[in-house]
């Protein structure tokens, strides 16, 4: 789960640094300067928002290394060292990606998948996941991180940032110009854009980028469904999934920087932030599947 809280928040603050530098370049003069340029506006949040997406799509994996203390094998220094690698190139093999990168981070049960290409990805696994579950558990556990890969879940949840990037940058701009028209109506002298725009703009930005997150956090709570039914096909069979599940909703699953929050196994904060669904309906899903 840690993936895609991390990515959503390193997004928000990439746009928001975004907006900054515009508005110091002067783009938003250009905007208003005669009026709303709507066209040039819409333009304008498609570049801030799919560029500030594409961006946090393209650091997540570094991001996640450096902000998870992730260790990477690169070469196997035991067995369970070694097993973890080998499970995670089968599984990869049987997915039909490139091999991972594989690592290990300090902290409470969780583990995650990121990175911005399907056949370079990192997956990682808590030291508290691999002492506190059997093998069989873990490996069901690295299927889910395989699948979140093999199903390019970081690239569409990207693509989705980048649609409500797009809405935030438009509506705190259209809203910013408004306001901003309101408290300087009687000067007719000025007409580029005012500090009433300026700090409207910011807040929005923040405000609205805190909304999308809550959505882009819903389409991911739905790719949770779909990549646990992933491990129970790699694996062959859906209950060593059940079982890993079962096992973590009697953990406490260890807090994943927000960056990658989102491809972890478990966790979330409040309903409308959480990245994750409950356990108990992931559980529910896996056993009313068919097959």
């Amino acid at each position: 789960m840690k993936r895609i809280l991390l990515f959503i928040l390193t997004n928000v603050l990439v746009v928001a640094v975004l907006g900054i530098v515009a508005s110091l370049l002067g783009v938003n003069r250009y905007l208003t300067s005669s009026g709303l340029n709507l066209g040039a506006l819409l333009g304008f949040a498609l570049i801030m928002g799919f560029g500030g997406a594409i961006i946090s799509l393209l650091i997540s994996k570094p991001m996640a290394k450096w902000t998870s203390g992730v260790q990477v094998i690169e070469q196997p220094r035991n067995a369970d060292e070694a097993w973890i690698v080998d499970t995670v190139r089968k599984l990869a093999d049987k997915a039909g990606i490139g091999m991972p990168e594989v690592g290990i981070f300090e902290g409470a049960p969780n583990a995650f998948a990121t990175g911005a290409f399907k056949n370079s990805a990192l997956v990682a696994v808590s030291t508290g996941l691999l002492q506190g579950m059997t093998r069989e558990e873990i490996e069901a556990v690295i299927g889910h991180e395989i699948a979140h890969v093999a199903n390019g879940d970081m690239v569409t949840m990207t693509l989705i940032q980048g649609v409500m990037n797009t809405f935030v940058v438009f509506l705190s701009r259209v809203i910013g110009y408004a306001v901003d028209s309101f408290l300087r109506k009687s000067d007719e002298r000025n007409s580029g854009p005012g500090i009433g725009y300026m700090i409207t703009t910011f807040v929005l930005d923040i405000v609205l980028g805190f909304a999308a997150a809550m959505v882009v956090a819903w389409f991911s709570r739905q790719r949770e469904f779909r990549a646990d039914a992933g491990s129970a096909q790699l694996l062959g069979r859906r209950q060593p999934m059940v079982n890993a599940l079962a096992r973590l909703g009697g953990m406490t699953p260890g807090e994943l920087p927000k960056s990658v929050a989102a491809m972890g196994i478990a966790g979330g904060i409040g309903q409308l932030f959480s990245t994750h669904p409950p356990i108990e309906e992931r559980i529910a899903a896996l056993q009313s599947a068919q097959g």
